[in-house]
């Protein structure tokens, strides 16, 4: 088994995500390892593309204030660093991708929901991580809330 050095954790925010964070703290532990946590938005155009004739600046701006705020909020419940915590923009497969090996992190833990049929077929962005990765990828399998 690798001996695990940086973990980039991928969170999407959800009340499920202090279980990820959780089980890549234990890992975190057993391996002296650092941990990021991450938050991928994506653009409202990657949803609307051209489709809406207005300028979305405002609303995009107003996603990314209440994102950084639940990303501190959640980093603070869960005792992470706010200095160990980022917030990127983009499409979140690719952004996790790059933001690990820009930072040489040797494994990248998401969550997965367990999905089947149409949206596995689909795929979901664990997946996604998961296909075009260049280290580790741990899917935690998150117990939703009711």
């Amino acid at each position: 088994m690798n001996n695990y050095s940086h973990l980039l954790v991928g969170v999407d925010l959800s009340p499920e995500s202090a279980q990820i964070i959780e089980r890549a703290r234990q890992i975190s532990r057993n391996h002296n390892a650092r941990l990021t946590l991450v938050h991928v938005l994506e653009p409202l155009t990657f949803a609307y593309g051209g489709d809406i004739p207005m300028d979305l600046t405002e609303v995009q701006t107003q996603l990314q204030a209440q994102a950084d705020e639940q990303l501190k909020q959640l980093a603070k419940r869960t005792q992470i660093s706010e200095d160990d915590c980022q917030l990127l923009i983009g499409q979140p497969a690719a952004e996790l991708h790059q933001l690990a090996a820009q930072q040489g992190c040797d494994l990248i833990v998401v969550g997965s929901h367990g999905r089947q049929g149409l949206a596995l077929l689909l795929g979901s962005t664990a997946n996604g991580v998961l296909h075009g990765a260049n280290c580790d990828v741990l899917a935690v399998r998150v117990n939703e809330a009711d």
